[in-house]
């Protein structure tokens, strides 16, 4: 049989089309058939690059008999986290209140109305303690509806209302200097002194923290927390957290780094691109950008999402085989597909990575792979009134819609690409995306329409959260000189969560690399030139400074005319130097040498 999953635009929705359950993709139809037959919904949350997930897949969803069960009891969901994250997010926080043990594949049971009931993640199909048989789960999670009604719906009722309280927060004072200091001393607290990076297996590549200790701030105020992340990153490239061809596995399951979990993000890999660059590690840069080029670009320029941890070897399945063999031993076998999802946010980070490490290391090719990676995205990921919505498949926009992460995140990849190109269209896109989220996005429809509480969580994982991602591109707006507007809507982002980043650090990199942006005056650098490989331009591509912004006069012109107001007066000033802090820059120099490096 075919469920409704065979037509749907998520690959991993499309891995479930020959279930026997009868799935439902989320949507309103799935709960108008809850309420129908009085029954709960099975909302089952995962992805297509996810391990567990397929085991679960395989071991329960499709055995005839677990899905019998399930289709007699429930209204199965199935919902890919990466196309609807604030889905994810919603369940996973209601999820917590039931078990500590969260991850994906993540299984939830709700009523009729979506507010969660019971919550659980991986069961096997037969009891392995002290997990119980997912048929056993299954039982017993219908008959607590069937004969325990009432008290299933309060506990979701409490479970909805004690999120929806938990979403408030206070805002605060801006941490300063000594607080951020204080922050990255905590962090590094957690070093493992003999194998590297941050606590015992299994260990992650924690690229949002990571980019905290290399702020200029935490290098002043934190010298020895800064230096962790250099080993961290030292670590990581040398271990078999990284594969030959370069690219970075998910996690390391030990904490020498080795056994990983195989599976390889767009996220990890954008981010870690930017790390080894501002940390002066080339070789771990030019490797992680040869994958991101080679293995996750798409027809059309944008940016899969992940490459599987499994594949087919010999006729079976085998999880990280592909990986395991020499790379000259690789061609004759099929690798681990891609999930080909170009996700919007995901996008703009790998556009911002290849755009400035294209622009340092002089390589055009990267600079041009995130020009055709914006246009993608910027073409295709929009819905019928022109918004950008979460994400698109072989050419097809998704009808989820974005987040408030993703639409920031492209913004600020777009005005790397500006800063990269010398392009101010770039910039003004930018904004006019920005100014959308700053403003303020309605978020998934069904939720809001049935009042299942969003989470709260506001944590930089694997990607900036939400307020972070906006905080993070207004920053960059205002150095750009898009005004000072900008500089409050980040410092405002930054003060509503300052008290919980500044108490639980390791949760909130993204957040407080902001909040060092913040007390830190940019250095600004604008070189107007006509020669952009010229001596003037390299000098300043090589010094430490926030922006680094080499343009024609024409160009400089163009950014002005747009409303930026960094490259003011500097459009008809000849072959020349501006090197500035916040706005107030020295006298200009035509002499590469008297450009300093440092700041």
């Amino acid at each position: 049989m075919t469920n409704r999953l065979a037509d749907t635009l998520s690959p991993y929705l499309r891995a479930h089309a020959d279930n026997p359950v009868d799935w439902y993709p989320w949507g309103p139809e799935a709960f108008a058939e809850a309420q129908r037959r009085d029954v709960p919904l099975l909302i089952s949350i995962g992805y297509s690059t996810c391990h567990w997930c397929h085991v679960m897949a395989r071991e329960s969803f499709a055995d005839p008999a677990t899905a019998a069960l399930i289709d007699r009891d429930f209204v199965a969901v199935k919902v890919d986290r990466e196309e609807h994250p604030d889905v994810d997010g919603a369940y996973m926080a209601a999820a917590s209140a039931f078990t500590q043990n969260l991850g994906w594949p993540l299984t939830v049971f709700t009523t009729p109305r979506g507010r969660t009931f019971y919550a659980g993640t991986y069961w096997p199909p037969e009891a392995r303690q002290p997990m119980p048989a997912f048929r056993d789960v299954l039982a017993a999670v219908n008959e607590a509806w069937t004969v325990r009604r009432a008290q299933a719906e309060e506990s979701a009722d409490a479970v909805t209302d004690a999120l929806s309280r938990a979403a408030a927060s206070t805002p605060s004072d801006l941490p300063d200097a000594a607080a951020l200091a204080a922050a990255a001393d905590t962090i590094a607290q957690r070093e493992d002194t003999l194998f590297g990076g941050f606590g015992g297996a299994p260990k992650f590549p924690v690229a949002t923290t990571l980019s905290l200790l290399q702020t200029p701030l935490v290098r002043r105020e934190a010298p020895d927390a800064a230096a962790a992340a250099g080993r961290a990153l030292a670590a990581m490239a040398a271990s078999d957290l990284r594969d030959a061809d370069g690219g970075f596995f998910r996690y390391a399951t030990q904490r020498d780094w080795t056994i990983p979990h195989y599976e390889r993000m767009l996220t990890d890999n954008a981010q870690l691109l930017v790390v080894a660059l501002d940390a002066g590690e080339e070789a771990t840069a030019r490797g992680v950008a040869g994958f991101l080029l080679d293995a996750l670009r798409r027809e059309g320029g944008g940016f899969g999402a992940a490459q599987d941890s499994e594949s087919w070897i010999d006729g079976q399945r085998s999880e990280g085989g592909y990986y395991l063999r020499p790379v000259s031993e690789r061609a004759g076998l099929v690798p681990p597909a891609v999930d080909g999802k170009v996700i919007t946010g995901w996008n703009g980070l790998a556009v911002a990575a290849l755009a400035r490490a294209g622009a340092a290391l002089g390589e055009s090719s990267w600079v041009q792979a995130a020009v055709d990676a914006a246009a993608f995205v910027l073409r295709v990921n929009r819905d019928s009134t022109g918004a950008l919505v979460r994400a698109s498949l072989d050419g097809v926009a998704s009808g989820a819609v974005a987040t408030a992460a993703d639409v920031a995140l492209l913004a600020d990849g777009l005005f790397a690409l500006a800063v990269a190109t010398g392009e101010a269209a770039w910039a003004v896109e930018a904004r006019a995306l920005l100014d959308t989220a700053i403003e303020g996005l309605d978020g998934d429809p069904l939720l809001a329409a049935h009042g299942i509480a969003a989470s709260p969580d506001q944590t930089d994982g694997d990607l900036p959260s939400d307020a972070a991602a906006v905080a993070a591109a207004a920053l960059t707006a205002w150095r750009l000189g898009a005004g000072d507007r900008y500089r409050e809507a980040a410092a405002g982002r930054v003060r509503q969560h300052a008290a919980q980043a500044v108490s639980q650090p390791f949760a909130h990199g993204s957040l407080l690399r902001v909040a060092a942006g913040l007390v830190d005056a940019p250095r600004q650098l604008v070189v107007v030139t006509q020669t952009p490989d010229g001596a003037l331009a390299s000098a300043a591509r090589a010094a430490d400074a926030d922006v680094i912004a080499i343009v024609t006069p024409a160009q400089a012109g163009a950014f002005a005319e747009a409303g930026f107001e960094l490259f003011e007066g500097k459009g008809d000033a000849g072959e020349l130097a501006f090197d500035c802090r916040s706005f107030v820059c020295r006298l200009p120099v035509s002499d590469p040498a008297e450009l300093p490096l440092s700041r």
